[in-house]
C-alpha cells in the first residue's frame, strides 16, 4: 500500500488462514471432507486470496452465498468445487453447469425447474439438497407433520433426470450456544436430519455421497456430527473457539491512524449530539475511521482501542469518516500513530459486545474502501 494513502486498512494474514485450516482439519475424523465458507468476501477477508490459500492447503470444497460470488472465484483462478448456499434463478442453469458450480436445491419445485433447464441443454446440474430441520429458513420442510411429505419430496428430487444429487445438508440454529435447551435443539435437528436421510434410502435406495451439517459450533461441540464433510465459517478466520481448544489465530487486524490531536478544556462537548462532554483538560485524537468504514456507530462511548502506550477510550458519537479518542494518558501516541481497532492487541469481542452483535457482523462490515493488505 502506498504510504501516501495510509488512512485505515485491514491487515489479512493468509498464513493464519492456513494455520486455522490445519488446526481444524487435525480434529476431524479420517476421511471427513473440509468445506471452507468464503461467502460475503470470505467474511471481509477477501474471497479470492482466502480461497486460493485453502485450495493450495488441500481443502475439498468452498461455499458461497450466490452466483456472483461463485463466478468471482472462478474468474480468480479457483478450480476446486464450489457450493452455492442460496438461490440461483433457473435461467442461470447453463452458467452453473459450464462453470462447474454446485447448486443448493431447497424445494421440489426448484429442483424441477433446474432439471427442466438442464434437460433443455442436454446437460446435468450437480446439486446438494438442503433440509430445514429447525432453522426455519431455506430447505425442504421435514419436521413434525411434514416428515412424510418432506421425505417423499426428497425422493422425487433424487429421481429427477438431469440432476446429479451429490450431497444433502442442514444448518444448525444454536450449535454455538451453551445450555441444555440449545443442546437438545441441536441434537433434535441432527436426529431429524439423519432420519430423513435414512428414510430416503429405505424408500428408494438412494444414498447421498456427501452428508454435511457441522458448522462452526458443531465442529467444536458435537464432533460426532461431522459425518462426511464439515462447514466451518468463523473458526476459519480465528474466532468462535472461546475455550482455546484449537489454538486458532485471528486473521484480520483493523488499523487506523491518528490524523489530528487537539486539547480541550473541561466542559467541551464532542461530536454529533453532544453525547460526551470533557470532565478535564483533554488531549483528544481524531482517528481516520468511521461508520462508513465499518465501525458501528452503536459502540460510541463504549469501547477503547489499542494505541501506543495503552488503550485509548473512544469519545463522542462515531462519525461517517472519523471518530475521537482520549489520548490524555497516552503521551506516546502522536499524529500518524497506528491505532488497532481489533486484532491481536484488541479483542474483537470487546467491540461486538459493545455493539450487541457478533464478530461475524464486524468482520463483514469492514467496507470496500478499507484496503486489504495481505501477509503471505
Amino acid at each position: 500500500m502506498n504510504d501516501l494513502q495510509k488512512r485505515s486498512w485491514a491487515e489479512i494474514s493468509l498464513p493464519n488462514i492456513r494455520h486455522n485450516y490445519e488446526a481444524i482439519r487435525a480434529v476431524l475424523p479420517t476421511g471427513c471432507r473440509f468445506l471452507g465458507v468464503v461467502k460475503a468476501d470470505a467474511y471481509g477477508h477477501g474471497a479470492v486470496p482466502v480461497s486460493r490459500t485453502l485450495q493450495e492447503a488441500g481443502a475439498d470444497y468452498l461455499a458461497v452465498s450466490c452466483l456472483d460470488e461463485a463466478l468471482e472465484l472462478r474468474e480468480g483462478g479457483i478450480t476446486m468445487p464450489i457450493l452455492i448456499l442460496g438461490h440461483t434463478p433457473p435461467e442461470y442453469t447453463e452458467t452453473l453447469i459450464d462453470r462447474q458450480i454446485t447448486q443448493t436445491v431447497s424445494a421440489l419445485a426448484k429442483a424441477r425447474e433446474y432439471s427442466e433447464a438442464a434437460g433443455a441443454l442436454g446437460k446435468t446440474l450437480k446439486v446438494h439438497v438442503k433440509l430445514d430441520t429447525g432453522m426455519s429458513r431455506l430447505g425442504y420442510l421435514c419436521a413434525g407433520d411434514y416428515f412424510d411429505r418432506g421425505v417423499q419430496n426428497v425422493v422425487k428430487t433424487v429421481s429427477l433426470p438431469h440432476l446429479e444429487v451429490e450431497g444433502v445438508y442442514t444448518h444448525f440454529a444454536v450449535s454455538d450456544e451453551p445450555g441444555e435447551d440449545c443442546e437438545a435443539y441441536t441434537r433434535e435437528q441432527f436426529r431429524l436430519f439423519t432420519g430423513v436421510i435414512d428414510a430416503v434410502r429405505d424408500r428408494c435406495g438412494f444414498v447421498f455421497p456427501i452428508r454435511h451439517c457441522a458448522n462452526t459450533g458443531a465442529v467444536l461441540s458435537y464432533p460426532e456430527m461431522a459425518l462426511d464433510m464439515v462447514r466451518p465459517g468463523l473458526l476459519l478466520y480465528g474466532y468462535g473457539d472461546t475455550e482455546g481448544r484449537l489454538d486458532l489465530r485471528p486473521c484480520m487486524r483493523l488499523v487506523t491512524t491518528v490524523s489530528t490531536i487537539k486539547f480541550y478544556e473541561p466542559g467541551t462537548s464532542v461530536s454529533y449530539g453532544r453525547r460526551f462532554v470533557t470532565q478535564r483538560r483533554t488531549r483528544m485524537g481524531v482517528l481516520a475511521i468511521g461508520y462508513a468504514d465499518g465501525l458501528p456507530r452503536l459502540i460510541s462511548n463504549k469501547c477503547s482501542f489499542a494505541a501506543p502506550g495503552g488503550f485509548a477510550p473512544q469519545r463522542g458519537s462515531i462519525c461517517m469518516d472519523m471518530c475521537m479518542v482520549d489520548l490524555t494518558d497516552l503521551p506516546e501516541t502522536k499524529v500518524g500513530s497506528e491505532v488497532e481497532l481489533f486484532g491481536p492487541a484488541c479483542d474483537i469481542y470487546q467491540l461486538s459486545d459493545a455493539a450487541q452483535t457478533i464478530p461475524y457482523e464486524l468482520l463483514c462490515a469492514v467496507s470496500k474502501r478499507v484496503p486489504r493488505v495481505y501477509a503471505e
